[in-house]
């Protein structure tokens, strides 16, 4: 299984969502709350080439995007064999 990382915010409606899709394909993801961390907001948008809207997903240290871009690739059906290997 691949290595999933998202970058959240509380109250994030599209964190929720996206963490949701991640949850029904049964993934496990290490989540980084940066609302009060300056240090994991600026590592975040070190990662995603100056993004800094939440979330932010990477896997296998591959940088996906945000919520959208996270449903346009299961739509497309090219996140599960993301997540597969």
């Amino acid at each position: 299984m691949a290595r999933v990382e998202i970058y959240t915010k509380a109250f994030c409606p599209y964190c929720a969502r996206a963490k949701k899709l991640l949850q029904e394909k049964g993934v496990r993801y290490e989540e980084y709350e940066i609302s009060m961390d300056a240090q994991k907001r600026a590592e975040m948008m070190q990662r995603a080439h100056g993004r800094h809207t939440v979330p932010q997903i990477f896997i296998d240290d591959r940088h996906v995007g945000g919520s959208d871009d996270l449903s346009a690739l299961d739509r497309e059906g090219q996140l599960d064999p993301l997540l597969a290997a």
